[in-house]
């Protein structure tokens, strides 16, 4: 079984969209451990209507939080604590399982641990999501080095959004890990979109 996690470079830059492609094309189970504001649903309720295979099982959040907020803060509105001794790992039998993380690597989970610490406590593999907009060139190289400083490995790098070549470029050079897909500035997200680039997955 393999467990991938899959973080972004910040908040809303397409970890739901690239884990349910990664959930299609592997026929993974899916678990969002920390969801933080639901009033337009779920990230699990999205990646649902999104894949199409009959296979996947979705595993309750363990922290189910109201405020879209960093995950502290909005733990602290609901009147609890994010402990990561009571986030445990699904038993998924012999499958793979897509984790989806909660804004970027240094969100705080509480006043000691950060999203990047519960990929350490899982022993995961890690694929990041970066989106191209002025910034993410450094947001990126920083993500990678905390990553890299912790000696966790990164599985691969998804681009979302608008193009941009040359940003592309001076974050690949440097280094090993693979790129996997570029995702483009869809404008809607069906089932059919997830599907057509989970057939093109062939490097995670």
């Amino acid at each position: 079984m393999r467990k991938l996690f899959v973080t972004g470079i910040g908040t809303d830059v397409g970890k739901t969209i690239v884990s349910a492609i990664l959930v299609e094309a592997l026929k993974a189970d899916y678990w969002k451990p920390i969801q933080a504001g639901f009033d337009n649903g779920t990230d699990t309720q999205l990646v649902k209507q999104l894949i199409s295979n009959n296979i996947t099982t979705f595993f309750q959040e363990t922290y189910l939080l109201k405020t879209p907020a960093s995950p502290h803060q909005a733990a602290s509105n609901d009147g609890v604590e994010i402990e990561l001794n009571k986030l445990i790992l699904p038993n998924c039998s012999n499958k793979n399982l897509i984790i989806e993380g909660a804004g970027g690597l240094l969100v705080p989970l509480n006043n000691n641990d950060y999203v990047v610490d519960l990929i350490t406590h899982f022993d995961c593999e890690v694929v990041l999501v970066s989106r191209n907009y002025l910034g993410s060139i450094n947001h990126t190289l920083l993500s990678i080095e905390a990553l890299k400083s912790r000696g966790l490995k990164i599985a691969g790098i998804f681009f979302n959004g608008e193009r941009n070549k040359s940003t592309e470029e001076i974050i690949l050079k440097k280094h090993d890990f693979p790129f996997v897909e570029y995702i483009n500035q869809e404008e809607i997200l069906t089932k059919e979109i997830i599907s057509a680039y989970s057939l093109k997955l062939n490097k995670i």
